[in-house]
């Protein structure tokens, strides 16, 4: 743990909060002259008063701990390029425009990386009534199925959640061409363009 960096830190969240040393020390129930301390890098919270600065600032726990916090570039929000993070615990799924910490269940997630379906892989997709009508002879048992289907285009996207035990058959509005996604539960995200 490098203290200054914390300080610094600890500073500039606690002038971004418009708090006083005192006011931050109150809510903490310590002195002032500590804040200052942990400020000049001269020392660093106790371990104790960790989780209650997390809140005080709503920064993640893990950043503070670091001392820096990096801004995401804005990447202009093309929907196609987003990162799908799936819990291999409780099968939670998020999106995410661009790179981001994400955690669920007590662990870190990393975006998943859609591969090419190939040809026996991909899913069939007609056109029916302006929608796509989207199906799949999957299993779709419990342990092996597809948690969702989705179409995303250059500026939206249209999610559809599966269920296990159901047959897999979805419409999505065929508004624009782009790119399909979904997920098994055994061999992860896959795509084909539509």
């Amino acid at each position: 743990m490098n203290h200054v960096k914390i300080g610094q830190l600890i500073c500039r969240l606690r002038k971004e909060n418009k708090l006083t040393q005192l006011q931050l020390a109150g809510q903490l129930g310590i002195s002032d002259k500590a804040v200052s301390k942990w400020e000049r890098g001269l020392g660093c919270p106790d371990v104790s008063l960790l989780p209650d600065l997390s809140r005080i600032f709503n920064v993640d726990l893990e950043k503070l701990l670091s001392g820096e916090m990096n801004e995401n570039e804005s990447l202009g929000g093309n929907m196609k390029k987003m990162n799908f993070y799936i819990c291999p615990t409780c099968g939670n799924m998020i999106t995410a425009m661009t790179d981001t910490s994400i955690s669920c269940c007590g662990k870190k997630l990393s975006p998943q990386q859609p591969k090419k379906a190939d040809e026996d892989e991909k899913l069939n997709v007609e056109i029916v009534d302006d929608n796509y009508f989207i199906a799949s002879d999957h299993p779709m048992t419990r342990e092996h199925h597809i948690t969702f289907v989705a179409l995303l285009t250059g500026d939206s996207i249209m999610l559809r959640k599966q269920y296990p035990e159901w047959d897999l058959q979805v419409r999505i509005p065929a508004f624009a061409h782009g790119k399909l996604l979904w997920y098994c539960t055994k061999h992860g995200l896959f795509y084909q363009l539509v």
